[in-house]
C-alpha cells in the first residue's frame, strides 16, 4: 500500500537538507527522534495494559468456572432467631393492665368492632 524505500528516505533527507539548512537539520532530527521515542513508549504502555486485561479477564474466567460468586464480598446475613423473645415482665407497683407495662396485646379486627 504505503512502502517507503531507502531511495525515499534518501531523497527526504537530501531535501530537508537543503531546506533546513545545516544548522537547523540535527535539531529537527533530536526533535523527531524524541516524537518516535515517545510513540513507541505509548504504543509498548498500551500493549502492556492490554496484556494486563486480558490476563484479569481469563483469572476471572477460571474463578467463575460456573460457579456463583453473586453474593462474595457481600455482608453476611443474621441467622433468624430461634426463638421468640419473652414478653417483658411488668414493672414492680405498676396497676395491672398498665397500658405502658402490659404484656397483652389487643388487636381489633374490622370486622369485631362495635357497631353504635
Amino acid at each position: 500500500m504505503f512502502e517507503v524505500g531507502f531511495t525515499e528516505i534518501l531523497l527526504i533527507c537530501g531535501l530537508a537538507l537543503i531546506v533546513l539548512g545545516p544548522q537547523r537539520l540535527p535539531k529537527l532530527a533530536a526533535q523527531i527522534g524524541r516524537w518516535v521515542g515517545r510513540a513507541r513508549n505509548m504504543a509498548r504502555q498500551f500493549r502492556d495494559q492490554l496484556d494486563a486485561e486480558v490476563d484479569l479477564s481469563e483469572e476471572r474466567r477460571a474463578y467463575n468456572d460456573g460457579r456463583d460468586h453473586s453474593d462474595a464480598g457481600a455482608d453476611p446475613e443474621e441467622p433468624p432467631p430461634s426463638e421468640p423473645a419473652p414478653p417483658p415482665e411488668p414493672a414492680p407497683g405498676s396497676p395491672p393492665g398498665d397500658p405502658l407495662t402490659s404484656t397483652s396485646t389487643h388487636t381489633s379486627k374490622p370486622d369485631e368492632r362495635r357497631e353504635t
